[in-house]
Protein backbone atom coordinates (compact mmCIF):
# COMPACT_ATOMS: atom_id res chain seq x y z
CA UNK A 1 0.00 0.00 0.00
CA UNK A 2 2.75 2.33 0.56
CA UNK A 3 4.67 1.95 -2.59
CA UNK A 4 1.63 2.59 -4.41
CA UNK A 5 0.72 5.67 -2.50
CA UNK A 6 3.96 7.04 -3.00
CA UNK A 7 3.97 6.10 -6.53
CA UNK A 8 0.94 8.03 -7.02
CA UNK A 9 2.47 11.14 -4.95
CA UNK A 10 5.11 11.52 -7.03
CA UNK A 11 2.93 10.93 -10.22
CA UNK A 12 0.15 14.01 -8.76
CA UNK A 13 3.95 16.25 -8.32
CA UNK A 14 5.35 15.82 -11.66
CA UNK A 15 2.42 16.75 -13.04
CA UNK A 16 2.26 19.87 -11.40
CA UNK A 17 5.88 20.49 -12.29
CA UNK A 18 4.75 20.16 -15.55
CA UNK A 19 2.09 22.02 -15.68
CA UNK A 20 4.04 25.12 -14.02
CA UNK A 21 6.80 24.69 -16.67
CA UNK A 22 4.16 25.11 -19.42
CA UNK A 23 2.69 28.22 -17.76
CA UNK A 24 6.38 29.71 -16.83
CA UNK A 25 7.14 29.40 -20.50
CA UNK A 26 3.44 30.98 -22.05
CA UNK A 27 3.99 33.94 -19.96
CA UNK A 28 7.69 34.31 -20.40
CA UNK A 29 8.66 37.51 -20.65
CA UNK A 30 11.91 39.97 -21.65
CA UNK A 31 13.93 40.47 -18.55
CA UNK A 32 12.81 37.50 -16.70
CA UNK A 33 15.15 35.95 -14.90
CA UNK A 34 13.19 32.79 -14.06
CA UNK A 35 14.73 29.82 -14.70
CA UNK A 36 13.37 26.34 -14.75
CA UNK A 37 15.39 23.26 -15.22
CA UNK A 38 18.42 24.66 -15.24
CA UNK A 39 17.45 26.94 -18.56
CA UNK A 40 16.72 30.27 -18.33
CA UNK A 41 13.58 32.17 -20.22
CA UNK A 42 14.78 33.29 -23.98
CA UNK A 43 14.96 36.99 -24.56
CA UNK A 44 12.16 38.04 -27.41
CA UNK A 45 12.80 40.70 -29.34
CA UNK A 46 9.58 42.37 -30.45
CA UNK A 47 7.80 41.16 -33.63
CA UNK A 48 4.22 42.90 -33.36
CA UNK A 49 2.52 45.00 -30.91
CA UNK A 50 -1.07 43.71 -29.11
CA UNK A 51 -3.94 46.91 -29.90
CA UNK A 52 -7.31 47.06 -28.29
CA UNK A 53 -9.67 46.37 -30.64
CA UNK A 54 -11.40 49.63 -30.19
CA UNK A 55 -8.13 51.41 -30.67
CA UNK A 56 -6.84 52.98 -34.02
CA UNK A 57 -5.65 50.76 -36.54
CA UNK A 58 -1.82 51.51 -36.72
CA UNK A 59 0.86 49.73 -38.90
CA UNK A 60 4.55 50.02 -39.27
CA UNK A 61 6.26 49.66 -42.08
CA UNK A 62 10.22 48.74 -41.93
CA UNK A 63 12.71 49.14 -44.73
CA UNK A 64 16.44 47.59 -44.33
CA UNK A 65 19.04 48.48 -46.23
CA UNK A 66 22.16 46.71 -46.83
CA UNK A 67 22.61 46.75 -50.52
CA UNK A 68 22.30 49.42 -52.76
CA UNK A 69 20.81 52.94 -52.79
CA UNK A 70 18.79 53.42 -55.91
CA UNK A 71 15.40 53.44 -55.11
CA UNK A 72 15.70 54.92 -51.49
CA UNK A 73 14.57 58.41 -52.66
CA UNK A 74 11.92 56.84 -54.56
CA UNK A 75 10.83 55.25 -51.31
CA UNK A 76 10.91 58.76 -49.23
CA UNK A 77 8.92 60.41 -51.57
CA UNK A 78 6.22 57.71 -51.85
CA UNK A 79 5.83 57.50 -48.10
CA UNK A 80 5.30 61.18 -48.23
CA UNK A 81 2.51 61.44 -50.73
CA UNK A 82 0.91 59.41 -48.66
CA UNK A 83 1.64 61.28 -45.45
CA UNK A 84 2.97 57.66 -44.12
CA UNK A 85 5.81 57.07 -41.10
CA UNK A 86 7.98 54.66 -42.18
CA UNK A 87 11.31 53.14 -40.25
CA UNK A 88 14.75 52.55 -42.08
CA UNK A 89 16.94 50.20 -39.86
CA UNK A 90 20.48 50.78 -41.44
CA UNK A 91 23.66 48.67 -41.72
CA UNK A 92 27.22 50.12 -40.85
CA UNK A 93 28.92 49.75 -44.18
CA UNK A 94 25.75 51.32 -46.12
CA UNK A 95 26.01 54.39 -43.81
CA UNK A 96 29.23 54.67 -44.66
CA UNK A 97 28.72 54.43 -48.63
CA UNK A 98 25.39 56.68 -48.29
CA UNK A 99 25.45 59.58 -46.12
CA UNK A 100 23.47 61.57 -48.33
CA UNK A 101 20.94 59.30 -48.49
CA UNK A 102 20.75 58.46 -44.69
CA UNK A 103 20.81 62.24 -43.85
CA UNK A 104 17.63 62.42 -46.58
CA UNK A 105 15.39 59.37 -44.56
CA UNK A 106 16.10 61.80 -41.45
CA UNK A 107 15.31 65.32 -43.05
CA UNK A 108 12.02 63.45 -43.99
CA UNK A 109 11.05 62.98 -40.94
CA UNK A 110 10.81 58.82 -41.42
CA UNK A 111 13.14 57.03 -38.00
CA UNK A 112 16.11 55.15 -38.28
CA UNK A 113 16.91 52.55 -36.61
CA UNK A 114 20.27 49.71 -36.13
CA UNK A 115 20.81 46.67 -38.25
CA UNK A 116 24.61 46.04 -37.09
CA UNK A 117 27.97 47.10 -38.74
CA UNK A 118 28.25 44.33 -41.43
CA UNK A 119 25.15 42.30 -41.30
CA UNK A 120 27.02 39.56 -39.84
CA UNK A 121 25.28 36.27 -37.65
CA UNK A 122 25.29 38.26 -34.59
CA UNK A 123 24.33 35.41 -32.34
CA UNK A 124 27.80 34.01 -32.88
CA UNK A 125 29.94 37.13 -31.87
CA UNK A 126 31.18 37.42 -28.79
CA UNK A 127 29.83 39.84 -26.19
CA UNK A 128 32.69 42.66 -27.26
CA UNK A 129 31.76 41.89 -31.01
CA UNK A 130 28.46 41.95 -30.80
CA UNK A 131 28.54 45.83 -28.94
CA UNK A 132 30.98 47.15 -31.24
CA UNK A 133 28.93 46.01 -33.95
CA UNK A 134 25.82 48.21 -32.39
CA UNK A 135 27.79 51.29 -30.70
CA UNK A 136 29.37 51.86 -34.03
CA UNK A 137 26.57 52.19 -35.58
CA UNK A 138 24.59 53.89 -33.17
CA UNK A 139 27.55 56.64 -33.06
CA UNK A 140 28.06 56.86 -36.62
CA UNK A 141 24.01 57.56 -37.30
CA UNK A 142 23.93 60.35 -33.81
CA UNK A 143 26.78 62.15 -36.10
CA UNK A 144 25.17 62.34 -39.34
CA UNK A 145 21.31 63.11 -38.00
CA UNK A 146 21.85 64.47 -34.35
CA UNK A 147 19.40 61.10 -33.60
CA UNK A 148 20.47 57.98 -31.79
CA UNK A 149 18.92 54.96 -32.60
CA UNK A 150 16.49 53.22 -30.10
CA UNK A 151 15.16 49.85 -32.34
CA UNK A 152 17.83 47.40 -33.66
CA UNK A 153 17.03 44.55 -35.73
CA UNK A 154 19.41 41.72 -36.00
CA UNK A 155 20.66 40.75 -39.21
CA UNK A 156 18.89 37.18 -40.95
CA UNK A 157 16.66 37.75 -38.17
CA UNK A 158 18.57 36.16 -35.55
CA UNK A 159 18.78 36.67 -31.94
CA UNK A 160 19.96 35.18 -28.69
CA UNK A 161 19.86 35.79 -25.21
CA UNK A 162 23.50 37.36 -25.57
CA UNK A 163 22.22 39.81 -28.26
CA UNK A 164 19.33 40.84 -26.56
CA UNK A 165 21.11 41.52 -22.75
CA UNK A 166 23.42 43.78 -25.04
CA UNK A 167 20.72 45.83 -26.77
CA UNK A 168 19.03 46.40 -23.45
CA UNK A 169 22.59 47.34 -21.97
CA UNK A 170 22.57 50.23 -24.64
CA UNK A 171 18.70 51.43 -23.72
CA UNK A 172 17.33 49.91 -27.31
CA UNK A 173 14.28 47.43 -28.33
CA UNK A 174 15.33 44.27 -30.57
CA UNK A 175 12.62 44.27 -33.30
CA UNK A 176 11.53 41.88 -35.41
CA UNK A 177 8.79 41.71 -38.38
CA UNK A 178 5.20 40.33 -38.32
CA UNK A 179 4.49 40.34 -41.86
CA UNK A 180 7.48 39.31 -44.42
CA UNK A 181 6.92 41.16 -48.06
CA UNK A 182 9.88 38.47 -49.30
CA UNK A 183 10.50 41.70 -51.98
CA UNK A 184 14.29 40.19 -51.50
CA UNK A 185 13.18 37.14 -53.38
CA UNK A 186 12.18 39.32 -56.61
CA UNK A 187 8.76 38.93 -55.75
CA UNK A 188 6.54 40.76 -58.21
CA UNK A 189 4.72 43.84 -57.33
CA UNK A 190 1.17 41.75 -57.20
CA UNK A 191 2.66 39.18 -55.09
CA UNK A 192 3.91 41.32 -52.78
CA UNK A 193 1.20 43.19 -51.99
CA UNK A 194 -0.80 39.62 -51.44
CA UNK A 195 1.41 38.93 -48.75
CA UNK A 196 0.95 42.23 -46.91
CA UNK A 197 -2.34 43.67 -47.40
CA UNK A 198 -4.81 40.59 -46.78
CA UNK A 199 -2.70 39.76 -43.60
CA UNK A 200 -2.85 42.65 -41.85
CA UNK A 201 -3.17 43.85 -38.54
CA UNK A 202 -3.69 46.65 -36.24
CA UNK A 203 0.14 46.57 -34.48
CA UNK A 204 1.68 44.24 -37.14
CA UNK A 205 5.43 45.14 -38.09
CA UNK A 206 6.14 44.86 -41.72
CA UNK A 207 9.33 43.96 -43.48
CA UNK A 208 10.51 45.52 -46.67
CA UNK A 209 14.33 46.43 -47.91
CA UNK A 210 15.15 49.62 -50.01
CA UNK A 211 16.26 48.30 -52.77
CA UNK A 212 14.46 45.31 -53.91
CA UNK A 213 13.75 45.11 -57.13
CA UNK A 214 9.49 46.05 -56.78
CA UNK A 215 8.94 47.64 -54.22
CA UNK A 216 8.45 50.79 -55.98
CA UNK A 217 6.20 49.03 -57.66
CA UNK A 218 4.52 47.69 -54.54
CA UNK A 219 4.71 50.27 -51.96
CA UNK A 220 1.99 52.95 -53.71
CA UNK A 221 -0.34 49.94 -53.97
CA UNK A 222 0.08 48.86 -50.27
CA UNK A 223 -0.13 52.13 -48.88
CA UNK A 224 -3.68 52.10 -50.54
CA UNK A 225 -4.72 48.93 -49.88
CA UNK A 226 -4.05 49.43 -46.36
CA UNK A 227 -4.91 52.93 -46.08
CA UNK A 228 -8.56 51.67 -47.46
CA UNK A 229 -8.95 49.29 -44.97
CA UNK A 230 -8.08 52.02 -42.63
CA UNK A 231 -4.61 51.65 -41.33
CA UNK A 232 -2.30 54.79 -40.32
CA UNK A 233 0.97 54.34 -40.73
CA UNK A 234 3.71 55.30 -38.31
CA UNK A 235 6.93 55.49 -37.47
CA UNK A 236 8.10 52.34 -34.94
CA UNK A 237 8.43 55.03 -31.71
CA UNK A 238 4.91 55.79 -32.27
CA UNK A 239 4.19 52.24 -32.04
CA UNK A 240 6.64 50.17 -29.99
CA UNK A 241 7.06 51.08 -26.20
CA UNK A 242 10.80 51.14 -25.12
CA UNK A 243 10.09 50.88 -21.91
CA UNK A 244 6.91 49.49 -19.09
CA UNK A 245 6.18 46.45 -21.88
CA UNK A 246 6.69 42.29 -21.52
CA UNK A 247 6.85 40.37 -24.43
CA UNK A 248 5.24 37.33 -24.52
CA UNK A 249 6.72 34.19 -26.30
CA UNK A 250 5.29 34.45 -29.24
CA UNK A 251 6.36 38.03 -29.30
CA UNK A 252 3.84 40.17 -29.03
CA UNK A 253 4.25 43.01 -26.87
CA UNK A 254 2.39 44.19 -24.51
CA UNK A 255 2.53 48.12 -23.06
CA UNK A 256 1.52 48.19 -19.45
CA UNK A 257 -1.83 50.50 -18.65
Amino acid sequence: MFLVLKRKSIVAVTAVVIFLAVVLTALGTTGTAAVFFGESTRKIPVYNVARAEDSEKVIALTFDAAWGADKTQGIIDILKEYGAGGTFFLVGFWIDKYEDEVKAVAEAGLEIGNHSKNHLNMPRLSEDAIRDEIVSVNDRIEQLTGIRPTYFRAPYGDYSNRLMTVVEEQNMVGVQWSIDSLDWKGLSAKEIVERVVPRAKSGDIVLFHNNSDHVLDALPIVLEGLKNKGFRFVGLSEMVATENFTVDSAGVQHIAG
